[in-house]
C-alpha cells in the first residue's frame, strides 16, 4: 500500500518507520529538511522536502496512487487542510489528520475528515488509570448518534448474565475483555472479576447505561 505521511515530528516518523517495516510504500513530507533525519536508518521511503498543502509536493510524494495519508505536523490548521486537499481533491480513501483542539476535530470528524484528538485521547488514557470506574468513549459515529464505551464490570454485576444491561435498540454488549483476552459477546455471558465491557449505545441511552451498572442486576 502507498502512504504519504506529512509531518516527519516524533509521531511521523515513527508512523513511517513502522508502515515502512510492514511492507508499505512510504513517503514524508516536512518544510524542514533536518526534520526526515529522525527517519529509522533502515527506512526506506521516499523524502519530500515541503508543505502538506503544497499540491507540488503531494504529487512528488506519490499522492495520486495514494491508498492512504496521515497528516500528523504540529499545526491544527495545516492538518486540516491537508487532510481536506488528500480526500477531495486526490480522492484518497483513507485519510486521518491529528488535531490537538478536542473542538476541533468533534467539528471536522463530522464533516467526514476523520481525527485524532491527541490532547483527548491523552486525558481519556490518563483517565483510566485513574477511575477505571468511569466509562469512556472508545469510538463514536460520524454524527454521534451511536458510540462505543469502555467500562470496568462493576462489582455487583459479577455472577450475573450481562444480557440483563442490554435494551432493544439502544443499549448492546458488543465485547469484554476478561484475564487479558478479549471476547465477542454472548447470549448467557455471565460477569467475572475484572471483566471490562464493551457496549455500543445510542446517544440518549448513555445514561440508562450508567444506571444499569450502578443499580445492579436485581435492581
Amino acid at each position: 500500500m502507498r502512504v504519504v505521511v506529512v509531518g516527519c515530528g516524533r509521531v511521523g516518523s515513527e508512523l513511517a518507520t513502522m508502515l515502512s517495516r510492514e511492507g508499505n510504500e512510504v513517503a514524508v513530507i516536512d518544510k524542514n529538511p533536518r526534520a526526515l533525519q529522525r527517519l529509522a536508518m533502515d527506512w526506506g521511503g521516499k523524502g519530500v522536502v515541503g508543505f502538506g498543502f503544497d499540491r507540488d509536493a503531494l504529487e512528488q510524494a506519490g499522492i495520486v496512487d495514494a491508498q492512504a495519508l496521515a497528516a500528523v505536523t504540529n499545526g491544527d490548521n495545516s492538518n486540516i487542510l491537508t487532510a481536506r486537499i488528500a480526500k477531495e481533491t486526490y480522492l484518497v480513501p483513507n485519510v486521518v489528520a491529528r488535531i490537538y483542539d478536542p473542538r476541533r476535530a468533534v467539528i471536522y470528524r463530522r464533516l467526514g475528515i476523520p481525527t485524532v484528538a491527541t490532547v483527548t485521547w491523552t486525558v481519556d488514557q490518563v483517565l483510566r488509570r485513574l477511575l477505571p470506574e468511569r466509562t469512556v468513549t472508545e469510538w463514536s459515529s460520524p454524527q454521534g448518534e451511536v458510540v462505543m464505551v469502555e467500562r470496568s464490570l462493576p462489582s455487583a454485576w459479577v455472577g450475573y448474565r450481562l444480557d440483563d444491561l442490554e435494551v432493544l435498540g439502544q443499549v448492546r454488549l458488543t465485547a469484554l475483555s476478561r484475564a487479558g483476552k478479549s471476547l465477542l459477546a454472548k447470549p448467557g455471558l455471565v460477569g467475572q472479576e475484572g471483566d471490562v465491557l464493551f457496549v455500543s449505545v445510542t446517544e440518549g441511552a448513555l445514561d440508562e447505561l450508567e444506571q444499569r451498572l450502578e443499580k445492579g442486576p436485581r435492581a
